[in-house]
């Protein structure tokens, strides 16, 4: 009997699973070998055993990062690849470093750093999953950490300004976009009729930028004109996650949205209370001082 394995991750919307990349990789990847993993939606990254998501645990053993992940599994003999040539494997490497390299960048930036993104959708949508008052700082933790990410990888000669950076890799999605899409062709999957690590991978990354609703959409309209691109993630939520395609009803679509709107309000005003605050402390700190300036007695 193969010993318990649960994997902590982010929840998800939209009409998928999760709305984390490298979680939604993990779990497609488990779902293609057959992995029989208990699935833990967490409310923030501090209560995952390393800090980080996603986490899997099994007998004792804790292990984060997609990488590490899929291979414990494939060592447990809950293998995607099997099938897989030693070029196939060599293609499937290239591929997923170039996902990380080409599209990453972007994927984060609308997330994380386009400001009508982040402030309607990212920070509210992460805020009600996390309990006060880790709601007011946890997503701009997050935040900050995706730009010094692009940053630290993005950011050298001759790029130095954020525009500049933006603009690349934009560019670079779009061109990892059209790779993808031309080596995907008519087929169901990356490698034939059977999903691998590869489909994992890319699986993980297009699917939040193909069904979240955001304001900023230039990578999304990117994608919708890549049809097999789509077809390919409607397929994968379709036969392995049972999820449908539009993810709401109209009605709930109008109500998840309202719902958004006023949850946008509430965070909104609990971080301007913040700020009253500490202004407040601040004015009285420095009226006391100042009082107590006034009242030392002057030198003759």
């Amino acid at each position: 009997m193969a010993a318990p394995m649960e994997l902590s991750c982010w929840g998800g919307d939209w009409g998928l699973p999760s709305l984390h990349p490298e979680s939604l990789t993990v779990m497609a990847y488990a779902k293609f070998s057959g992995a029989p993993l208990t699935v833990n939606t967490i409310n923030n990254s501090w209560r995952a055993p390393k800090g980080d998501v996603p986490v899997l645990i099994s007998e004792g053993i804790v292990i984060s990062q997609p990488a590490k992940i899929l291979n414990f599994l494939r060592r447990q003999k809950y293998n995607a690849d099997y099938e897989l040539s030693a070029k196939q494997g060599a293609d499937t490497l290239a591929y997923i470093a170039l996902l990380e390299e080409k599209l990453l960048p972007a994927l984060l930036h609308t997330f994380w750093v386009e400001a009508e993104n982040y402030c309607s959708v990212t920070k509210p949508w992460f805020a009600s999953r996390i309990a006060f008052p880790l709601s007011l700082y946890l997503p701009g933790k997050m935040s900050r950490e995706a730009l010094n990410r692009i940053l630290l990888t993005r950011g050298g000669p001759p790029l130095y300004s954020v525009t500049e950076v933006e603009a690349q890799i934009y560019r670079d999605a779009k061109e990892c976009l059209n790779l993808l899409s031309k080596r995907l062709g008519t087929s169901q999957f990356f490698f034939g009729d059977t999903p691998t690590t590869l489909d994992a991978f890319v699986f993980g990354f297009l699917a939040p930028i193909y069904k979240v609703c955001f304001p900023r959409v230039q990578l999304q309209e990117h994608l919708k004109q890549l049809p097999n691109l789509c077809r390919f993630c409607d397929d994968i939520l379709t036969c392995y996650f049972r999820l449908t395609l539009s993810g709401h009803s109209p009605a709930g679509q109008d109500t998840a949205d309202a719902n958004l709107q006023k949850l946008t309000q509430l965070v909104n005003k609990e971080s301007n209370l913040i700020e009253k605050i500490r202004l407040s402390l601040f004015l009285c700190r420095w009226t006391t001082t100042f009082v107590r300036v006034l009242s030392i007695p002057l030198e003759s």
